[in-house]
């Protein structure tokens, strides 16, 4: 199973820009995204941004994947 996981930009540089993805920097190739810039969100898949998303959405699909995580804890 594959899986794409919001993300905001915090810095460019070239063709890479830096993520914080929940407190966690990754590295990400942008250049699927070309006019991406620092502060947006983004969806990364497989170490590229792949396109930028809504703040609101990408906050309220984090929340989602927190409580689906929290769920596979319960035995």
């Amino acid at each position: 199973m594959c899986l794409a996981v919001p993300g905001k930009i915090i810095a460019i540089s070239e063709t890479t820009a830096t993520i914080d993805m929940e407190g966690n920097s990754i590295t990400a190739d942008i250049s699927i995204v070309p006019d991406a810039v620092v502060g947006d969100w983004a969806i990364i898949h497989a170490g590229f941004v792949i396109q930028k998303y809504d703040e609101h959405e990408a906050l309220e699909t984090l929340k989602l994947l927190r409580e689906a995580a929290q769920m596979g804890e319960v035995k």
